[in-house]
């Protein structure tokens, strides 16, 4: 009886530290006391189109504007051989013109004042990281949050001007230090840059009769 009584409570005991082992409080108290994760900022989205984006990681670029930016390419249905999905060209790509952003709208991320504008005629040859500077829009927000839009062409802003979220920047291009046609946005406030989020109830407006 006694040995039953000491197997039982062994039991419980092993059962109480496996529940422990996946309690909150088990865990190292440092998880509790990391850094904040970096501060966002969500913006209108910058095409009429549905579109994928890659992100500058922490570390990658530092310069304000690049940090924790994203790459924006539109993406379009293909359909080859009975499939389909989304992508970013039509055949291989080797053309600027067979990328499916080329030349399209490229919209305000705010409502805004148009700080400054940079152009740079160039244009790179697809695969061929090109020179800076880009062509690029700079944006301020009335609470001091500040945008770079870059790689545009034929941009329709000028310093000084105020523009509305989904306002016409300009249009797809592929200059200054990339290799296709392509936007890229950062955000910062101050010194600290900001994660770009995009606002997706504006852009299932944008895409509800695309």
């Amino acid at each position: 009886m006694k040995r039953m009584h000491a197997r039982a409570t062994v039991q419980r005991l092993l059962a109480l530290c496996g529940a422990l082992a996946l309690a909150p409080a088990a865990f190292p108290a440092t998880l509790a006391t990391e850094a904040p994760e970096p501060r966002e900022v969500t913006t209108h989205p910058i095409f009429r189109e549905p579109f994928s984006c890659s992100q500058h990681w922490e570390g990658n670029l530092a310069m304000s504007g690049d940090a924790l930016g994203s790459d924006c390419v539109i993406q379009r249905m293909v359909e080859r051989d009975g499939r389909r999905w989304m992508r970013a060209h039509s055949g291989e790509g080797l053309q600027n013109e067979d990328w499916f952003g080329w030349g399209q709208e490229v919209l305000s991320p705010c409502d805004c004042e148009v700080l400054k504008t940079r152009e740079n005629g160039v244009v790179n040859t697809v695969g061929v990281l090109g020179k800076p500077p880009a062509t690029a829009v700079m944006l301020k927000r009335d609470d001091g949050v500040f945008f770079a839009v870059a790689h545009l062409q034929g941009l329709r802003v000028k310093p000084g001007e105020r523009v509305a979220a989904g306002a016409v920047l300009g249009t797809v291009g592929n200059n200054g230090m990339s290799r296709h046609p392509h936007i890229h946005i950062g955000a910062w406030r101050g010194q600290e840059a900001l994660q770009i989020r995009f606002d997706l109830r504006a852009m299932g407006r944008l895409l509800k009769d695309w």
